[in-house]
């Protein structure tokens, strides 16, 4: 199952969906959510892209054409979602969402680019600070790629965060997260760089897993139809070494444990 795509109703790919589809029948893939970005804030780049009825005309169009090999589901990505949640709750309610995923993209309307370059080490605390922020406001189903920062800082910084001086901060969101039922992902799209990590890496889901969290989705975050279901296998192989027996699908909303 890939839970993280995007597609050319995403305002960085030009991913036909109906190619996405074959390319993932092709792989092995059983089951696929797209996974759109989308932004109800002007001062960002996810804001304005996304239409929903053409989303959702090609999402059923290929349900006519694959749904005999392949589940598709409807997702999106908030760009931070517990900013200005009157507006995303207007725009959202009332679509037929299978699942919809929480990431921090900018703090304060700043890209993350821009905040390392503004504040070097010290953006690490101000993403995770933005991060907590999110799981404890926002009405998501699971945070993508929790520890994004580092795929800016490896780039622009040529370092990762220590772990060590950031767990506390990741224990608090891994916490309140599991109080509101939010999950995590395994994103794969790490592994595709020369970062070669998945987001978030073994330390973060081991701790998930100690603090007592169970659900857990993976998803390619591919941008293109060739990397559909991009290292999904290894991720599942992640998942079992951090002592998961399950990972989660998505159906309206709710969740459901498929085993490992």
């Amino acid at each position: 199952m890939d839970y993280h795509h995007h597609s050319n109703h995403s305002y960085d790919s030009k991913a036909d969906m109906k190619e996405i589809c074959k390319s993932a029948i092709e792989k092995g893939v059983r089951e696929i959510c797209f996974t759109e970005h989308y932004s109800v804030n002007p001062r960002v780049p996810t804001y304005g892209h996304m239409e929903f009825d053409s989303y959702f005309k090609d999402i059923e169009q290929c349900r006519s054409l694959f749904g005999s090999e392949l589940t598709i589901k409807a997702g999106i990505e908030l760009c931070e979602p517990h900013e200005r949640k009157a507006e995303f709750k207007a725009a959202l309610d009332s679509l037929p969402l299978d699942f919809i995923m929480g990431s921090v993209h900018n703090i304060q309307s700043t890209k993350l680019s821009a905040v390392i370059k503004a504040h070097g080490e010290r953006a690490n605390e101000l993403y995770f600070q933005e991060l907590y922020k999110m799981v404890s406001e926002a009405d998501i189903d699971v945070i993508a790629h929790l520890d994004l920062i580092k795929r800016y800082t490896h780039r622009d910084l040529n370092e990762i965060y220590d772990f060590n001086k950031y767990k506390e901060s990741i224990a608090k969101i891994l916490s309140k997260a599991i109080e509101r039922g939010i999950g995590i992902e395994i994103n794969t799209s790490g592994l595709r760089t020369s970062m070669r990590k998945t987001m978030p890496g073994k330390e973060i889901l081991s701790l998930y897993k100690e603090l007592g969290g169970k659900i857990l989705t993976i998803g390619s975050d591919s941008h293109k139809a060739d990397d559909t279901g991009s290292h999904i296998a290894e991720a599942y192989e992640l998942a079992k070494q951090c002592g998961f027996t399950e990972i989660y699908t998505f159906t309206r909303r709710q969740p459901s444990p498929i085993p490992l």
